[in-house]
């Protein structure tokens, strides 16, 4: 078999399996984003906090704490964070965690500029070969997988959350460093609920951008280009 041949269908196989880890990951970047938070906190049902930390209060520190995930600053930018009275805004074991989300979220964020590079330079390839029509397909397959991806986790998070939500921390985060007391900053900020329809939007996000590449492009013909 020649090589052209060869690379093409290990770039096939390549596409769909990005596809879904590309629509995943951004759904992750537009929740780090303050619109996100200003929506969350605005829905009627989400909890208040019960030791005292007013709506205002969140609206006014949370955007702070997702721009440290984001910026190039150390750890300082939210160690010199201070309450009314004088008290750390966060203790060390929450600031220790912040460090390890941003570690995470760079990583994570990293990984997702690779496969956009990926999906449009092999777009690109596929199209000056004269492919075109594989490669929308290859968007399709890859859509439908990313459907069968988010239905599985569906399951576990109807079955529980919770088992989820260890099972992400677990994966990325050693031993019990993100777990915390509810007086903590961190979780008056970002209760469990939180979370949740953050998961949630990731992966409705990644399910209807699923929906639209497998429907869009299985059938979709189109007059190939190139050669």
């Amino acid at each position: 078999m020649k090589p052209k041949p060869i690379l093409k269908r290990i770039a096939s196989w390549l596409i769909t399996l990005i596809v879904p880890f590309a629509l995943l990951l951004t759904g992750v970047r537009l929740l780090l984003t303050p619109v996100f938070i200003q929506i969350e906190y605005r829905i009627p049902s989400f909890p208040e906090d019960r030791f005292g930390m007013t709506m205002e209060e969140r609206f006014r520190w949370a955007p702070v704490a997702l721009d440290y995930l984001l910026n190039d600053e150390e750890i300082s930018f939210l160690g010199d964070l201070e309450f009314e009275d004088g008290s750390p805004f966060f203790n060390e074991r929450e600031l220790g965690h912040m460090e390890d989300v941003k570690s995470v979220v760079s990583y994570a964020l990293t990984v997702w500029y690779i496969l956009l590079v990926i999906l449009v330079g092999s777009g690109f390839w596929f199209r000056r070969e004269g492919w075109w029509n594989d490669f929308l397909k290859r968007l399709a397959f890859g859509g439908a997988l990313t459907v069968g991806v988010i239905l599985s986790l569906l399951v576990v998070l109807l079955i529980s959350f919770r088992k989820l939500f260890t099972a992400f921390h677990a994966l990325f985060f050693e031993g019990d460093t993100w777990l915390f007391p509810t007086s903590d900053t961190l979780i008056r900020l970002f209760p469990i609920r939180f979370w949740q329809d953050a998961f949630i939007s990731v992966g409705v996000f990644a399910f209807v951008g699923g929906l639209v590449l497998w429907f869009y492009f299985k059938k979709r013909p189109v007059k190939n280009l190139g050669k």
